[in-house]
Order: structure tokens, then C-alpha cells, then sequence
């Protein structure tokens, strides 16, 4: 069975791009590494400041305990938070992604930088 959560939140406007870069950043990282087990997509809503991250893992270890991407994300999203994120733990029931996915796109189909 696999664990999952679902992280929405919205940024200042001002903070906004910063976060989808540091955002990519942590795709990249996983990209590179590829443990596997992990399943990780982040929306942009079309306001441009609201996000929503999803993943799925097997186990129980932090599917990014040794993401230093995640980590420089984590460091200071306090200050570019609106308000408070909601988080939600789940289980996933299944997931479909297609005979194109790729791993690690950006908002708009481009590999992260």
C-alpha cells in the first residue's frame, strides 16, 4: 500500500517565481537520484501563486529525507507562505500517467533547469 499526501498552499505574489524554481530544483534532484517508490507532481493554479504538491511512496522512510533541494525549499517557505499550507494524508488507490510520461517536467513541459 502506498502512502500519500496532498500540500496546498498559496505564496505572495512576490515569492511566487522563487518557489517554482526551488520547486524544480527538488524535481531535478529526484530525477537525478531515482530511488523509485516515489511518485511527486506539483501544480501551479492559474493564479500563479497557489500550489499544490502530491506524492505517493511506498514504506514508511521520508520518500526526501535526503533531498537537499527539499530541504533548501523547506528552509525559509515560512516567508513566502500567504497563509498557513493545508496538508492532507491520504492512500493511494491508483493512479494513472500514460504511455508519454516523463519524469521531473516543469509547469510547462520543459525539463527543470
Amino acid at each position: 500500500m502506498m502512502r500519500a499526501a496532498v500540500v496546498q498552499y498559496v505564496t505572495t505574489k512576490e515569492a511566487a517565481q522563487r518557489n517554482r524554481e526551488l520547486i524544480e530544483n527538488v524535481l531535478n534532484e529526484l530525477a537525478t537520484r531515482d530511488d523509485g517508490g516515489v511518485h511527486y507532481q506539483v501544480l501551479m493554479f492559474d493564479d500563479e501563486v497557489g500550489f499544490m504538491h502530491v506524492v505517493a511512496f511506498d514504506g514508511t522512510a521520508d520518500p526526501f529525507g535526503d533531498c537537499a533541494a527539499y530541504h533548501e525549499f523547506h528552509r525559509e517557505l515560512a516567508a513566502r507562505l500567504a497563509a498557513p499550507p493545508v496538508v492532507t494524508r491520504a492512500t493511494l488507490i491508483g493512479s494513472y500517467q500514460g504511455r508519454s510520461h516523463r519524469t521531473a517536467m516543469s509547469f510547462d513541459g520543459r525539463p527543470p533547469r
